[in-house]
């Protein structure tokens, strides 16, 4: 029988040691130092650890325990024994797009209090930046309310602001190579393309047109594809001495990067190409950057905020180009974003009722990213603490157990589990028993956005 030692921290990311007598370790927490998201709390005194009732079988977790739990969602901790303490969810997207089109003003919105370097001239993002952004949920709140908690914590996602590209990265222009790799690193792309007129902010072919913009990047990271797939297939093509499984699994891969190769020829993105169930894990090693999902930012002026870019015929052309690509778009304004930024929370949503805006447009497109990513959300809910969950679409009850901790999908028992809206109506976990609504989910039991889950284990 083992009970975890709970600790709180926001802005360092605790490392638990387990006080168990098959361990036989004492309970030790120590920090390492990594950044967890903007606006977190700052760090508390350790709380004594929670034990199990004498002569209980299992242990339970709740939103007490996840208090305890400083595990990122973002990122897989190690603990000091050397055991993984959650599931990775550490998916980055990429922020793209030509020099000046307002992707670090956007970028720096974003990730408020984490200044990327913006001006008017090219290339002034060289190095990548980073940023951990919270995932904005009004169903956290709401939860949080209903359980009297004393903080609500949001799940995270991370974005990398990258150099601006320009024609012939792939032959190595601009900073060519190094940019491309930066992009290979991501697992989407979110592309700023500008939509907006102003002649004191340069662009790099002198015009602003963003079907062109979006073609000279797309082709761009079509033509690096290209190269990348050509020598692979020289590898691929000699089965002289394969044979057997080896010999039909090099075949298998041929014939995929030979259908890939006619798509990127016809400036089609790999992402156009359907591919089997065997050959998808043999393409997914290349990381193409063409295979990438996209959504495009359309960064228009504030006066095109009001009604989404409806009577900016920038914006109609991104979208005709975005519907036959499969591809979504955010109407947003970095420079509104930015000045929303630099506000107190009190005076946005006044600024933006004065621009005729319900919701910021970087909420919008952080919930678009966090789903294109196959990113779902389920809840932890008590008087501690309420906390979103990260993980991905598909995953059990056990796996999402495990993002929480590998003790919790080691000794599973069971979930039980309740969806957002019965919980919303029955008010806490006790009413939604009553009322027939609290079920108690197994092992195959596939964790459905928003449940509010409460875990039983034992190990």
């Amino acid at each position: 029988m083992s009970s975890l030692s709970l600790s709180s921290c926001m802005r360092t990311t605790r490392v638990v040691r387990v006080k168990a007598s098959t361990f036989g370790q004492a309970v030790r927490p120590c920090a390492m130092l990594r950044p967890v998201a903007p606006g977190a709390c700052r760090h508390t005194s350790t709380p004594q650890a929670v034990q199990p009732p004498i002569g209980s079988r299992m242990s339970t977790f709740t939103a007490g325990m996840a208090q305890g739990l400083r595990v990122s969602a973002a990122a897989p901790l190690i603990s000091r024994r050397g055991f993984k303490t959650t599931t990775s969810m550490a998916l980055k997207t990429g922020f793209v797009g030509l020099p000046n089109v307002g992707k670090s003003t956007l970028f720096n919105a974003l990730v408020e209090g984490t200044k990327a370097e913006a001006a008017n001239f090219p290339f002034c993002t060289i190095e990548p930046n980073v940023g951990l952004v919270p995932v904005p949920d009004e169903r956290l709140d709401v939860l949080s309310n209903l359980s009297k908690s004393l903080k609500s914590i949001s799940t995270t996602v991370e974005f990398v602001d990258i150099a601006g590209l320009v024609k012939g990265a792939s032959e190595g222009a601009g900073l060519g190579n190094k940019f491309l790799s930066h992009i290979r690193e991501c697992d989407m792309i979110v592309q700023v393309v500008r939509c907006f007129e102003d002649e004191n902010i340069v662009h790099v072919d002198g015009k602003v047109n963003p079907v062109s913009d979006i073609d000279t990047i797309n082709l761009e990271l079509i033509f690096a594809d290209m190269a990348q797939i050509e020598k692979r297939l020289e590898r691929v093509s000699k089965t002289g001495r394969k044979s057997g499984e080896e010999k039909e699994k090099a075949e298998l891969e041929k014939a995929a990067l030979d259908k890939i190769m006619a798509q990127l020829e016809a400036g089609k993105p790999a992402r156009t190409v359907t591919l089997t169930d065997e050959e998808q894990p043999l393409i997914e090693q290349l990381s193409l950057l063409s295979m990438k999902q996209v959504i495009y930012a359309a960064n228009v002026n504030e006066d095109d905020l009001g009604d989404q870019g409806a009577n900016n015929e920038n914006v109609a052309a991104l979208k005709e180009v975005a519907e036959k690509d499969g591809c979504q778009v955010v109407v947003v304004s970095a420079q509104v974003e930015s000045e929303l930024a630099d506000m107190e929370v009190e005076d946005r949503q006044e600024f933006m009722e004065a621009l005729g805006v319900k919701t910021s447009g970087l909420k919008t497109l952080i919930r678009a990213t966090y789903e294109s990513l196959g990113l779902r959300t389920y809840f932890t809910s008590g008087e501690k603490e309420t906390r979103a969950w990260t993980i991905k679409a598909g995953m059990t009850a056990p796996q999402a157990a495990g993002v929480i901790h590998t003790d919790f999908e080691r000794g599973f028992i069971r979930a039980e589990t309740v969806g957002y809206d019965d919980f919303v109506e029955a008010k806490d976990m006790v009413a939604a028993r009553a009322a027939g609504v609290l079920r108690s989910e197994g092992k195959d039991y596939v964790v459905a956005e928003g449940d509010v889950m409460l875990f039983r284990f034992n190990v």
